[in-house]
């Protein structure tokens, strides 16, 4: 075979590849983006119909099969679940256990964080490892013990066995004190020799260069409180202290057992908004927070 031969034929190989390149890769993108769209409509869709059901009266939300558009669109629905809930007063209850629950574990996490991250004591590595292997520890197995110590305390029906059993998370601990070891320790050691105290470098060095680990942990804080529902129900579920997650449970069922769906609907999408709007504005703090967690430089 000569050389030209040869030559022609690698030319057709390429030509051939390159035609298969351009017909297979629209057709993979194609098929990428089909997939997402349809595991996006799956995610979406329960959100789709909160809402509609929240917009139908209760007659048309018992038609099957169900329609998929209500027929007449109720939005009374949202101001009789904003009254008939009483969700001001719910709203205020978790809020307020919310907001002062994720300052104190804040201080609590970054404390901790910089004393495993900077400082020097005697058995800090077994200390670190004995909490690690507590996350191992299912959440569920010290409802009972804590149960027993906050009646002990006299806490039931309080803000106080709402906010002080959850203030320390290992977890929190563990993410931010990876973050801090990303800091090099050259800063803190010169740092050390001008005479910088240990809270002053913490509060000026390393909380700003922690900052969107930081921003992280308070959101996910106060996303836990939000969605707080076996404890609050256990310990504190009278009217004073009731949070939304528990107010939203029987406040739509009539003397007669009967349960106003899209009433209670309305007051779930009443709830979910503020997630849903943190989540769509925060969603970079989270993500960026957690990667630069999991890299140590």
């Amino acid at each position: 075979m000569s050389e030209n031969t040869t030559k022609t034929m690698q030319a057709r190989d390429m030509q051939h590849k390159q035609l298969m390149q351009h017909i297979l890769k629209p057709l993979a993108m194609g098929g990428i983006y089909l997939f997402l769209f349809v595991m996006a409509a799956i995610v979406l869709f329960p959100f789709y119909w909160m809402i509609i059901s929240s917009l139908k009266d209760l007659s048309e939300y018992r038609l099957s099969p169900p329609t998929f558009v209500p027929q007449a669109m109720l939005f009374s629905n949202y101001a009789d679940a904003f009254t008939t809930a009483n969700l001001g007063r719910l709203f205020l209850n978790t809020m307020y256990v919310g907001v002062v629950s994720t300052i104190l574990s804040l201080i609590i996490t970054v404390l901790t964080a910089f004393a495993f991250a900077r400082l020097e004591f005697k058995g800090k590595e077994i200390l670190f490892a004995a909490l690690l292997a507590t996350m191992m520890i299912p959440g569920e197995l010290f409802t009972i013990t804590n149960y027993s110590t906050v009646i002990s305390f006299d806490w039931l029906n309080t803000y106080t066995v709402l906010i002080v059993p959850f203030l320390v998370s290992i977890f929190y601990i563990y993410l931010l004190r990876q973050n801090f070891l990303q800091i090099p320790n050259e800063l803190y050691l010169a740092a050390k020799v001008d005479g910088t105290s240990d809270f002053k470098y913490l509060w000026k060095v390393m909380v700003p260069l922690s900052l969107p680990t930081l921003i992280s942990i308070t959101i996910l804080k106060m996303m836990g409180a939000w969605n707080s529902y076996i404890w609050p129900r256990l310990v504190a579920n009278d009217e004073a202290h009731r949070m939304i997650t528990n107010g939203l449970r029987n406040a739509f069922t009539t003397t007669s057992g009967d349960v106003n769906y899209p009433v209670q609907m309305a007051a779930v999408a009443l709830v979910s908004a503020p997630l849903f709007l943190v989540f769509v504005f925060l969603r970079k703090y989270i993500m960026s927070g957690v990667s630069r967690s999991g890299i140590k430089g």
